[in-house]
């Protein structure tokens, strides 16, 4: 006979044993026992022939019991079981079991005196579990009460508390110990129990080191045991977290090196939706899904499309044409409220520059004339957006405040009343029109240049190639300009940008600590690293890539179109 722990799940109920019955029996008048202390004389199993596999000859009922708690609980812990072998005699070894059970004393920390007084004369666990017919395990259970402060253990021994708590105690430290004491002991305050109690123990989220993707001897901080169950806990869930993201984004870059087309780490706690992609091998495009528990549990799944990307690809093979190019990005990189801020705002300081150059100007509106444009009528450029936030901060920015100043000045040359008033966008009147001219020529060249910029400046078309152009062309600083906002950060959504800005800012390292964090929590890191808050090195005069000039993209999903109109005019505007 050999002394075990074994899985429910792999225990099974033998046809030989004699209250063998499709029918789960009453086990209402042992349930209280068994959820106070567990199961403690072990059930009689055999080999039922299946890998792993034992049924139950004898403690049917305590099974049952089990069974029952671990519905209740949802946890499923396993059973102290006497292994029988060929010859061995059933109703003989149950009763010895029963026998050796009853020289123990029926209270738990009764029984840890005596444990500890066999300890000190020099018996092991094995010699102690032998003598009364128990398994190790619930040897160590026993001693582990050792680790409780002796209040607690009395208040265990009334039943005060029950054996899930007091398992839970055993992790505790001694400060941890005192301070339950202290709420336990108040009728004004609750002292947690059970499940609260591990969540109250480790900060609100107990993370098993189980789920780890690395190896525990790199984890830096401390690891609780469970001794009751053998379980092990990371004590630092922030910690574990940071080497958790950084071997999941080794893992990601790994694939990609691998040459998996695409590799998406899911937001913790959002399932991998199997019923809504098709299994797809990856040289036909299949990707990588990585999802990640709340709990910390990492999956990968490997080799799926959405339906909608499975069926192109089919369709694609169907053709007859090689699949060499890649299917059409399901979302672009910008946002069109992202994409409306980063237009007004280029537009903006790209104009304020212009102003500068007058010459350049004047060739810009002969080009106009020549061409046409979206908006040669002549109209000006209505800087329309339906967000609140981006006309707030487009408002509010150096540039349209410096574009503003120069304009009155130009107002005042035209001799108009109304200084905030536009200069370009007229009715076509053909008499305001004489007034304007005969204006114009009494003033001299250096004016009308002044005049001609400022009408040049507000009919420039904001989100055009021509923004990427002559922003290239003079060279313009966006930092000079303009600063993050919250406008800015409210339309930062997208999770895999905000961890490549992260990354610019922080370091890979950084970057890959936090790769499967919420975009919320990488934009509040971004925003400590440009204010120099919560230990951060500050960092100034950062610009995102979408905002440098020339324009760059974070992905290659497209969808960026500053990026794409530059990349076609570029070439014309070579310097020698």
């Amino acid at each position: 006979m050999q002394l075990a722990h074994i899985p429910l799940d792999r225990l099974s109920i033998s046809a030989l044993n004699m209250r063998h019955s499709k029918r789960a029996p009453d086990v209402s008048d042992i349930l209280p026992s068994v959820r106070a202390r567990g199961v403690l004389v072990p059930l009689l199993v055999r080999p039922n022939g299946t890998p792993e596999g034992f049924e139950i000859v004898a403690g049917r009922r305590r099974y049952f019991a089990a069974k029952s708690l671990a519905d209740e609980r949802g946890q499923r812990n396993a059973l102290p079981c006497a292994v029988m072998e060929d010859g061995d005699d059933a109703g003989a070894l149950e009763a010895s079991l029963i026998e050796n059970f009853a020289r123990l004393d029926p209270d738990e920390v009764s029984q840890w005196e005596t444990f500890s007084r066999l300890i000190k004369e020099g018996r092991g666990v094995a010699d102690i579990a032998a003598t009364f017919g128990i398994t190790e395990l619930l040897v160590k259970r026993i001693l582990a009460l050792g680790d409780l402060l002796p209040k607690i253990r009395e208040a265990y021994r009334r039943e005060d508390i029950d054996a899930e708590t007091a398992r839970h105690l055993t992790m505790a430290s001694k400060a941890q110990q005192k301070d339950w004491l202290a709420l336990y002991a108040d009728p004004q305050q609750y002292a947690p129990r059970g499940h609260q109690l591990k969540q109250w123990l480790f900060g609100g989220q107990s993370i098993s080191t189980k789920v780890a993707l690395f190896p525990i001897e790199e984890y830096p901080g401390l690891i609780v045991c469970d001794l009751f169950g053998e379980e092990s806990y990371f004590a630092d869930a922030d910690l574990f977290w940071q080497k958790q993201n950084e071997t999941i984004a080794a893992r990601r870059d790994a694939y990609l090196e691998a040459g998996w087309p695409e590799v998406t780490v899911l937001e913790p706690g959002q399932h991998f939706q199997s019923w809504d992609h098709e299994k797809t091998p990856r040289k036909r495009g299949g990707k990588v899904f990585i999802s990640v528990s709340h709990r910390g549990a990492v999956e990968c799944h490997e080799g799926w499309l959405s339906r909608k990307e499975a069926r192109r690809a089919r369709a694609q093979g169907e053709g007859g044409e090689p699949d060499e190019t890649p299917a059409k990005p399901s979302r672009p990189e910008l946002t069109l409220p992202m994409q409306n801020y980063v237009d007004l705002h280029r537009h903006g300081a790209v104009r304020s520059a212009m102003l500068d150059h007058p010459c350049v100007a004047l060739r810009l509106m002969v080009a106009h004339a020549i061409t046409g444009s979206g908006l040669w009528q002549v109209r000006r450029e209505p800087q329309r957006t339906a967000n609140e936030a981006t006309a707030a901060s487009i408002a509010g920015c150096k540039a349209e405040a410096a574009f503003a100043d120069r304009r009155r000045e130009v107002l005042a040359l035209l001799g108009q009343a109304d200084e905030d008033g536009a200069i370009a966008g007229g009715n076509g009147d053909a008499f305001a029109l004489a007034a304007v001219f005969a204006r114009l020529l009494a003033l001299c060249d250096d004016d009308v240049m002044r005049v001609l910029s400022l009408v040049m400046a507000e009919t420039l078309e904001a989100g055009s190639a021509v923004v990427e152009a002559l922003g290239n062309h003079l060279g313009i600083d966006m930092g000079a300009w303009w600063q993050p906002d919250d406008a800015f950060f409210d339309l930062l959504r997208d999770r895999e940008i905000a961890n490549s800005m992260l990354a610019d800012l922080g370091g890979k390292h950084v970057a890959d600590g936090n790769v499967a964090e919420k975009v919320k929590t990488q934009k509040k890191i971004i925003r400590d690293c440009l204010a120099g808050e919560n230990g951060r090195e500050k960092i100034d005069n950062w610009l995102p890539r979408w905002m440098k000039f020339p324009a760059e993209s974070y992905t290659k999903r497209g969808g960026f179109r500053t990026a794409d109109q530059w990349a076609r005019v570029q070439s014309l505007f070579v310097r020698e």
